[in-house]
């Protein structure tokens, strides 16, 4: 999936500002050896830093790392798969917010968290949960296939796994779990009624893979009808967001 940073950071900077809620999990502490997995534009990387942390950034997107080292000039920032990477020398702790429900092959991405962190290394993040903007996903079916479109399912982009579920896999690949919450949070859209536009077609452009250019306005237009009764606040418009957060140690 191609990224526009840009947009990203100036129409969805609430990923990166909901992320600071998930630092005080991770408690940094001074001189310790950070990873962040899904650095994003690296604005919670280079807050890792500020708290004292010598830290070091990845993200699939090379649009994403590019646009980190031009922001944040004394970090570390490295174009990486979180199913594939590998550091000579481990980390105190891995950090993660808002990258993990991208990541469908989770077994190969918790073993690679775990051979790159310390016995007794933390794995600290939150993610998409199971119900994550459900009601968007339900009315893209539910619009995509009034128009002929039948693959909603096969082209969702996430893994929104329930608290068990990734416990489990957390388990399996030799971690202890000491934390984890599965929680509603409405999250507010930029820009009203345009927002859930704007939303599926930065996070959401696989739903449309088979759609022509010339009726996409129409069908993310009837979505956002379909939305609008849940969605709409007093002109204030909210996604139906359902996160998971934990904390995983290596034993």
């Amino acid at each position: 999936m191609k990224w526009n940073a840009e947009l990203y950071d100036d129409k969805h900077s609430f990923v990166f500002q909901y992320g600071e809620n998930v630092l005080e999990l991770l408690d940094v502490k001074l001189g310790e050896h950070i990873l962040d997995l899904g650095c994003g534009t690296g604005h919670l990387t280079s807050e890792i830093q500020k708290q004292g942390g010598i830290v070091t950034g990845i993200d699939a997107s090379a649009e994403m790392i590019k646009k980190a080292r031009d922001t944040f000039h004394n970090v570390d920032y490295f174009v990486a798969d979180g199913t594939d990477f590998h550091f000579d020398d481990p980390f105190d702790a891995i950090f993660s917010n808002a990258t993990l429900h991208w990541i469908k092959d989770a077994d190969a991405m918790m073993k690679c968290v775990h051979d790159a962190l310390k016995p007794g290394g933390r794995f600290v993040a939150e993610m998409g949960g199971k119900g994550n903007v459900q009601q968007t996903v339900a009315a893209t079916k539910q619009v995509l296939a009034k128009y002929g479109y039948d693959k909603v399912d096969e082209n969702n982009p996430w893994y929104l796994p329930s608290p068990g579920e990734y416990a489990t896999k957390l388990e399996a690949q030799g971690f202890r779990v000491t934390y984890m919450a599965h929680f509603d949070r409405k999250t507010l859209l930029q820009d009203g009624r345009q927002g859930v536009a704007k939303w599926l077609t930065m996070f959401g452009p696989s739903f449309f893979s088979e759609v022509p250019e010339s009726e996409l306005p129409q069908i993310l237009n009837e979505i956002t009808d379909l939305l609008e009764p849940a969605y709409n606040d007093n002109g204030l418009w909210y996604s139906d967001y359902v996160r998971l957060r934990f904390i995983a140690v290596k034993e």
